[in-house]
C-alpha cells in the first residue's frame, strides 16, 4: 500500500453562461487537492492505497470520504475535524492552464499535528508528499517529521506542487522544499514550479543538485512539450507529449505522478532498492506510460482516467 499524505478539499470550477446574465456564474464542484488525487489516480490504476490527512465533519467532508470509500482509497489514517473543508476556485484558461484562488484557513486538511502521526507497518511500500500542505501549518511541519522518520526506511515521493496562494511567500517554498529534498527518493517537478522557485537558475542546474542527495530520480514535466528525466546513475533524457484535444490540464500532474509509483509498484521496484536497481529501459518505460496516463487526463475522455469526480 502506498500512503499519501496532504490536503483534500474541493475544486469549484466557473462555467460561464453566455446566454444569461453576464453576471451569472455556475460552478461544479469537483473533489479533489493534489494528494488527494494522487491517491484516487493509484486506486484507478489498480494500486492499494491511503490518505493521510485531515478531513472535516461537515457535509463537504462527507461528501470527500464518500470519494474516498467509492474509489477503494483507505479512509484508516485520516483525522477528522470540526473545521470547514478547504475550497479552491479554479479558473481554466484558453490553453487548458488553471489558475486557482484557495479558501483554506483554519479548515480542516491543515490541521494534522504530530500527534496524530501513526506508526506505520510492512504494509505501507512509500509515502508521497506534495502541494500546499507541504507550507501552511501545523500540517506542513507534521509531514515534514513524518518524511524524517521515515526516510530510509521506504520509498519516499515529492511533488512539491508550487500554489503562491495558499502560501505567497516563495522564500517559504524554497526552504521547505530544500529539506523535504535531502530525504526524497523520488522527486517529480514542473517546469512552472521550477521557475517560481528558481528562476535564475536553470532547469538542469538545480535538479542535479537534488540528485546530490538521496534522491535517484527526478521527472520534470513540460506541458505540451513533454518530460525529462534526471537520473543519478543513466544522466538525463526526453520524451515528447503525447498529442490529443486538449480539454484543460487540471490533474495532469497527479496523474503522472500516480503512474510513476503504479508502474513501480507493478514491477515490485517501489523500494529504497528497487530504484537503485533500475535501467535505462526500464525508466523510459516508467516515463512513457506516466506521460501517456498524464495525456489521457487531459482528454477527459478515459474510461478508468481521469479520476476527477462532479459531485
Amino acid at each position: 500500500m502506498y500512503l499519501v499524505c496532504g490536503e483534500a478539499l474541493f475544486d469549484f470550477f466557473s462555467e460561464e453562461d453566455a446566454s444569461e446574465q453576464a453576471s451569472k456564474v455556475n460552478y461544479k464542484a469537483i473533489a479533489g487537492g493534489s494528494p488527494f488525487n494522487v491517491a484516487v489516480g493509484l486506486r484507478r490504476l489498480g494500486i492499494e492505497a491511503a490518505l493521510l490527512g485531515g478531513v472535516s465533519t461537515d457535509f463537504l467532508g462527507r461528501r470527500l470520504l464518500q470519494v474516498l470509500k467509492d474509489e477503494g482509497v483507505s479512509e484508516r489514517f485520516l483525522v477528522e475535524f470540526a473545521a470547514p473543508t478547504t475550497l479552491s476556485m479554479v479558473a481554466v484558461g484558453a490553453n487548458g492552464s488553471p489558475q486557482y484562488n484557495f479558501r483554506g484557513e483554519g479548515c480542516a486538511d491543515r490541521l494534522l499535528e504530530t500527534a496524530h502521526l501513526p506508526a506505520l507497518g510492512d504494509d505501507i511500500r512509500g509515502l508521497h508528499v506534495g502541494s500546499f500542505s507541504l507550507v501552511v501549518q501545523p500540517i506542513g511541519d507534521t509531514l515534514l517529521s513524518l518524511v524524517k522518520r521515515e526516510s530510509g526506511k521506504r520509498l519516499i515521493s515529492l511533488d512539491p506542487n508550487v500554489r503562491l496562494n495558499p502560501q505567497p511567500d516563495i522564500q517559504v517554498w524554497r526552504d521547505r522544499v530544500a529539506e523535504l529534498v535531502k530525504h526524497a527518493d523520488l522527486i517529480k517537478v514542473s517546469d512552472e514550479d521550477l521557475h517560481l522557485l528558481y528562476p535564475d537558475q536553470s532547469p538542469e542546474s538545480v535538479l542535479r543538485d537534488w540528485l546530490q542527495h538521496r534522491c535517484q530520480l527526478v521527472f520534470l514535466t513540460r506541458g505540451g512539450d513533454g518530460a525529462s528525466v534526471f537520473s543519478r546513475q543513466h544522466g538525463h533524457w526526453s520524451a515528447s507529449a503525447v498529442e490529443v484535444v486538449m480539454a484543460d490540464t487540471v490533474g495532469a500532474g497527479d496523474t503522472f505522478q500516480a503512474a510513476l509509483i503504479a508502474w513501480l509498484t507493478e514491477q515490485r521496484l517501489d523500494s529504497v532498492e528497487g530504484l537503485q536497481q533500475l535501467t535505462r529501459a526500464q525508466i523510459d518505460a516508467m516515463l512513457g506510460f506516466a506521460i501517456r496516463a498524464a495525456a489521457l487526463t487531459c482528454t477527459k475522455t478515459g474510461p478508468d482516467l481521469p479520476y476527477r469526480r462532479q459531485l
